[in-house]
């Protein structure tokens, strides 16, 4: 059996690693399983339209609300709430007053998909 990484077994304290950034669109990975990144994001206004061809995204608000447009509809999401959008799903994240959200969806997904625009991380920071 592998021994454990000690990065594994440790706590992460959401709250705190949302005051080692400011900047919007960028998200911060904290941590990984399976194969998945568990990325921390704070966005306000709209962001560019996007769809993932391979990768379902999971969002939940840790502070604040949004609302995740669809072409066809939309759906708000509180404090405590979260949505999977679906592979191949085209969305868009809007948020009016700044929002914190917790992302997790496969290591190396780009977080617009299949957008490339000056929002695009290519290599997101490890906090």
């Amino acid at each position: 059996m592998d021994a454990l990484r000690p990065d594994m077994i440790e706590r992460v304290d959401i709250r705190q690693k949302l005051t080692l950034f400011q900047d919007h669109w960028a998200p911060r990975i904290v941590g990984e399983l399976n194969g998945q990144h568990v990325k921390l994001v704070k966005f306000q206004g709209e962001f560019v339209w996007h769809k993932h061809d391979d990768a379902d995204e999971l969002f939940l608000v840790v502070r604040g609300r949004f609302r995740m447009e669809y072409r066809d509809r939309h759906v708000w999401l509180e404090e405590g709430q979260f949505l999977i959008v679906p592979r191949g799903v085209e969305h868009r994240p809007v948020a009016e007053e700044e929002v914190h959200v917790l992302l997790l969806g496969p290591a190396g997904t780009l977080n617009t998909g299949d957008a490339r625009d000056e929002r695009t991380v290519f290599d997101p920071q490890w906090i």
